[in-house]
């Protein structure tokens, strides 16, 4: 069954209001659907849409085909990002994945730095002993 994401329309003449859909796509445009994941109110002023993104990033997952206006809704909400990150299309740094890849790399540095560290405190200790000789010998 191929699977598409498209708008339904609704509302009275001249004033279309949509739902955005999962829908098998041999159906035709107002008939029965699989999942409502949002809605799309061009009329409005800002324009207001509303999606699920964590069900659209799911059917998107599944092999569901947005249809080229959705697809753009899906782009101003955010769901296909969502979608590309999951699926390792997209690296973004600071997701969870890339995180935890870091991790045993940060480790390493963090134990560099702690020598430098240290030869700092003993760099900082020989200064201070050289301080109290100077001073006993002055005496």
């Amino acid at each position: 069954m191929a699977v598409r994401m498209r708008l339904i329309r609704m509302g009275k003449k001249k004033q279309p209001m949509y739902r955005i859909v999962v829908v098998d796509g041999r159906r035709q445009r107002d008939s029965r659907y699989i999942e409502q994941i949002g809605r799309y109110e061009p009329l409005k002023n800002p324009s207001l849409i509303e999606v699920d993104n964590e069900r659209a990033a799911y059917w998107l997952a599944r092999g569901a085909q947005p249809s080229e206006r959705v697809e753009k809704i899906l782009n101003i909400s955010g769901a296909m990002t969502t979608m590309k990150i999951k699926t390792g299309k997209v690296h973004v740094v600071g997701v969870e994945k890339a995180e935890a890849e870091e991790k045993p790399v940060e480790e390493p540095e963090a134990a560099a730095e702690q020598p430098e560290a240290a030869s700092g405190e003993a760099a900082a200790e020989e200064t201070a002993a050289e301080a109290e000789e100077a001073a006993s010998e002055e005496e």
